[in-house]
Formats: structure tokens, C-alpha cells, sequence
């Protein structure tokens, strides 16, 4: 049942993702200041959106593992953190790429990309400190801990652009303008693709982080016996 689940989810994230590229490249027009390279806002906001959306279930997850114990929320912390880091990836690379074309330079430290950064390699330290801790239960509360201190910097990143000046532009929306409805529902349907996408591969990583454990804790016995 749960791998129907996940063939299913799988088969419509690709759906979407064709689909929205189809209309990204070849339906949207070009934006009349920047360009074609406008388009890359559509790969560039869901992958934040989407690596964001998993920072925040890493934290409930970490929260639930300190109440309950349970090692289960441990596995969907890091396996939902694992994929997050992927798409926050995503998001720097292609605001790199953005910001060559229009500013002329890959990389600039003002506030929203410092932040970024600082977040992604906060999450990239989690990881490391995972596989630098052996025990279990110390491993799982240290980077429950730890990834509860990393979500701090999230809504730094979110909100950083109207706390600091920045040269990274200012949001549609909080800056009091609009957008064409065909291109909202667009984004918003590459949003959708990019969190299906973003189960799919949680669930995948989920499973093999279930049976890691499980492998785990029988080498653990035969080492007792």
C-alpha cells in the first residue's frame, strides 16, 4: 500500500513538473526588464518554498522525537532534512545563476543570501553531526537539539529583505504589487510538483532510514551474544 502510494505521488509529480516546464518555456513570455532569464523565478521560489516547508516538519519532527522518544520522528527529521537540503541547493544555485545574468556577478553578501547560506550549511552541519555520533538515542536527541536551533535562521532568511536592504528583490506580494493570475497559479502548481516530489523522496529515504536501524540494532544483539 505505501509503495502505491508513493508510485502514485511519483507519477504526478512528474506529470506536473512536465507540464509546468512545457508552460514555463514555451507559454510565458519574457519579462520586459529581465528577460528570458525571468523564467528561473519558477525553478528558484518553489525549491525555497519547498526546502522550507521540509525544515519546518524537521522540526516538529525533532520536537515530537524529545517528547516521545519515538525513533521514528528521528528517521523523518533526517530523511525530510536530507531531501530540504537538496532543494535549498536549488534555490542558491539558481539564484546564482539569476544573479549573474542581471547583476553581472554570481554572488553578493547582503543579507538574504548570507542567510541562505548560513542556513544551508547549518542543516549540512546536522547531517555531519549525525554521522559523527554512534549511539542512538545520544545521536537522535543531539541532532533533534541541534535542528531546532537550525530552524531559527529560516525565518531570518524569510523576512531578512525587509529587515536589512538588500539587493535581492523585493516579494511581489509584501511590496504591494501583482501578478498576472495565469503566472500565480503557475508557481503555485511548480510549488505543488516540487513538495510531491519532496514526499516521494522523503518516503524513499524514510524507508532505508527504517531499515538502516533495524540492520542497526541486530548487529548491535550478535555483538552482545
Amino acid at each position: 500500500m505505501r509503495k502505491n502510494i508513493i508510485y502514485v505521488l511519483a507519477v504526478l509529480a512528474i506529470f506536473l513538473l512536465v507540464r509546468n516546464i512545457h508552460a514555463i518555456m514555451l507559454q510565458v513570455p519574457d519579462d520586459a526588464e529581465q528577460g528570458p532569464i525571468y523564467r528561473i523565478i519558477y525553478f528558484h521560489v518553489p525549491a525555497a518554498f519547498t526546502a522550507f516547508t521540509g525544515f519546518f516538519v524537521a522540526l516538529v519532527a525533532s520536537v515530537l522525537y524529545l517528547w516521545t522518544k519515538n525513533f521514528w520522528y528521528d528517521s523523518l527529521a533526517v530523511a525530510v532534512t536530507e531531501v530540504s537540503l537538496a532543494f535549498a541547493l536549488v534555490n542558491l544555485v539558481t539564484g546564482s545563476i539569476w544573479a549573474r545574468i542581471i547583476w553581472g556577478i554570481w554572488w553578493t553578501w547582503d543579507a538574504r543570501l548570507t542567510s541562505a547560506l548560513v542556513c544551508w550549511l547549518l542543516y549540512a552541519g546536522y547531517l555531519m553531526l549525525r554521522h559523527a555520533i554512534e549511539e542512538p538515542t545520544q545521536r537522535a536527541t543531539f541532532a533533534a537539539v541541534f535542528s531546532i536551533f537550525a530552524f531559527i535562521d529560516v525565518p531570518i532568511v524569510i523576512f531578512s529583505i525587509k529587515w536589512w536592504r538588500t539587493q535581492h528583490p523585493q516579494p511581489v506580494f509584501w511590496a504591494g504589487g501583482s501578478i498576472l493570475k495565469e503566472w500565480y497559479i503557475l508557481a503555485l502548481l511548480q510549488w505543488l510538483a516540487m513538495i510531491l516530489l519532496g514526499i516521494v523522496f522523503t518516503a524513499v529515504r524514510l524507508r532505508q532510514e527504517e531499515s538502516q536501524r533495524e540492520l542497526d540494532s541486530m548487529r548491535r544483539m550478535a555483538h552482545a551474544i
